[in-house]
């Protein structure tokens, strides 16, 4: 039970990864680009080491200026060498910019890819735990905060760190007296600071999730704006939206109030700080030069300090969305290929479920000890009341989840055996929601398999009847599918699937439902294509409509996850029992 908590915790993004291993894991990410850091880092050397000169060139200028006599040529020597230490920087600045960036994109390129193949090799269950706009948000927008903690945050904190140290060494070295002053000021931003990322850590996860719950409740409210129209759920949806965008606003609040705070604090600790430095300045005797060189050196000491800050703001934000992207990439697969995983080669077909128990949770049994063998090239049919566990066969021939008890067997191989990729390869699935992709009619049979001819789509959409529409479009197989297939009635879309199951060759076809809801003339088609397809290996259907399947040779008959008949069409109907009354109930007064 602790580790099914602990992996919802990870799902929802809610697990905390200790400071350690944060960083060990952010490491391993910059070791592939360690050169292109190492280069940034002596580009930001040098930057810092020139920058801090500048003050001391100011002071010498102005010390000579405010002398007896003061030196036109020397000032003059001393502006272009300014000028020149300036342009060096800038110089400098761009192609360290030009570095990070690169490194930078690249770490947050492969990590994309990190983390849309881990979704990819996700268990089915494990999707119901994650909302898709919560999904949509880790691989889009937190991948993007950990690229400005990679191209600019981390360095900038090494810069400004370097600066802070340089500034402070500098000053010392002009007067240590005046410089250990400003150690109360420095005492009292490291105080402030430490309190400020214990407050803002916590308010930057809350928004994280008030953001990520958001984006998942637009996803669901979008793809379901037809039935909220149908029952006129506007006004409440609208209420839902505007609770958790309240949400939302009031944790960004609690964000900026803690900055509201501390950036005025830690501006006053400042504008006291060049207080001092004037009126313990004058009292110890320091030069123009010297002064005007501490003035400057401390708007170089705090600028940072208060950079710093932002950059604080920034890495936390970084450190929720990587925590998020970190466990999602932790969380395992319900459902992978054991160790000694094979092939399934040269399929026969046969399939047998032998004491078969599942559940979807705990020991709420879907199926209860089911057993039952079907011979290869057989046509097997699975009938009940919806929630008898016929769907739920069909899933678990796939592997789309694990069983608690039994063994299920193709061609006498447990399934747990056989990988996943090789299995799915061998079973066609024709389901009745048919999921029809942005693009053509084309991609969509062949899903981008380059290695599919156009004579060969022609042929398995031929085969399946599907051409008869095809062929009447103005682009044909090339015509564009919209979203989801919205441009095509389900008749349509269902023979579209059912070319681009053909086309894959399957040894053995699911279809769940896969006549629902299709008007008569598309029916005629598709029993038409059932007929053809019953040659290419085993099928197994699941029909409400009893009139489908009356020529399968077996038919199950499921209740409350139990086998209570089994036999043909014929036999099941000479015993009088359930099949027979539904049968009764369908073909009455025909």
């Amino acid at each position: 039970m602790a580790v099914m908590v602990d992996e919802k915790d990870r799902l929802k993004g809610d697990k905390k990864i200790p400071l350690g291993e944060f960083v060990k894991r952010v490491a391993g990410y910059l070791k592939p680009e360690i050169g292109r850091f190492i280069l940034a880092g002596i580009l930001i050397l040098i930057n810092v080491g020139l920058d801090v000169v500048l003050p001391l060139i100011t002071a010498a200028v102005t010390d000579n200026l405010s002398s007896d006599t003061p030196v036109l040529s020397y000032v003059i020597l001393m502006a272009v060498v300014y000028l020149l230490i300036c342009a060096i920087n800038n110089v400098f600045l761009y192609f360290e910019s030009m570095i990070l960036q690169k490194a930078g994109q690249e770490i947050i390129y492969n990590l994309r890819i990190e983390v849309f193949s881990h979704i990819e090799g996700m268990s089915l269950s494990q999707f119901t735990e994650m909302p898709v706009g919560s999904l949509v948000t880790r691989v889009t927008s937190y991948t993007q905060s950990m690229s400005d903690m990679f191209t600019n945050v981390i360095i900038s904190v090494i810069r400004n760190l370097l600066t802070v140290v340089s500034v402070y060494v500098i000053m010392y070295v002009i007067n240590w007296k005046l410089a250990s002053l400003m150690l109360i000021s420095v005492a009292l931003i490291f105080v402030s600071s430490l309190i400020f990322s214990k407050y803002v850590s916590g308010a930057f996860k809350r928004e994280r999730q008030a953001i990520s719950d958001l984006n998942a409740f637009m996803n669901e409210t979008l793809s379901g704006m037809k039935t909220i129209k149908l029952f006129n759920r506007q006004k409440g949806k609208l209420d839902e939206f505007d609770e958790k965008n309240n949400t939302m606003r009031q944790s960004r609040f609690n964000v900026i109030k803690g900055f509201g705070i501390y950036r005025p604090f830690v501006t006053l600790v400042y504008i006291s700080t060049m207080a001092m430095i004037f009126w313990f300045g004058i009292k110890m005797g320091l030069s123009a030069g010297s002064i005007v060189a501490f003035y400057l050196y401390t708007g170089r000491f705090f600028n940072p300090v208060q950079q710093l800050a932002d950059q604080l703001n920034q890495i936390q934000k970084a450190r929720s969305a990587s925590e998020r992207l970190f466990n999602l990439l932790d969380v395992k697969p319900e459902v992978r290929d054991l160790p000694d995983a094979v092939d399934l080669t040269d399929v026969k077909g046969r399939i047998e479920f032998k004491n078969v128990w599942f559940a979807y949770e705990g020991e709420n049994w879907i199926l209860r000890d089911v057993s039952f063998v079907i011979e290869p090239g057989q046509t097997c049919a699975f009938v009940g009341a919806t929630g008898a566990g016929k769907t739920t066969i069909l899933g678990l021939i796939v592997r789309n989840y694990e069983i608690q008890k039994g063994q299920i067997l193709i061609d006498g191989m447990d399934i747990k055996h056989i990988k996943i990729k090789s299995l799915r390869h061998a079973v066609g699935q024709m389901l009745q929601d048919v999921f029809l992709f942005s693009g053509t009619i084309k991609t969509n049979i062949t899903l981008h398999d380059e290695s599919i001819t156009d004579e060969e789509i022609k042929a398995a959409c031929k085969y399946v009847n599907a051409d008869t529409f095809i062929e009447k479009l103005p682009e044909q197989y090339e015509d564009a599918v919209a979203n989801r297939g919205e441009n095509f009635s389900q008749g349509q879309r269902q023979l579209l699937s059912f070319a681009r199951t053909v086309l894959h060759k399957p040894s053995i076809l699911i279809l769940d439902e896969a006549t629902a809801n299709i008007d008569t003339e598309t029916e005629a088609l598709i029993q038409e294509s059932l007929e053809k397809m019953r040659s290419i290996g085993t099928m197994l259907i699941v029909a409400h409509r009893l009139s489908t399947i009356q020529h399968s040779d077996q038919i199950i008959v499921l209740q409350n996850g139990e086998i209570i008949e089994r036999g043909t069409h014929q036999e099941l109907l000479s015993h009088h029992s359930y099949y027979w009354k539904l049968y009764k109930l369908q073909f009455e007064g025909k």
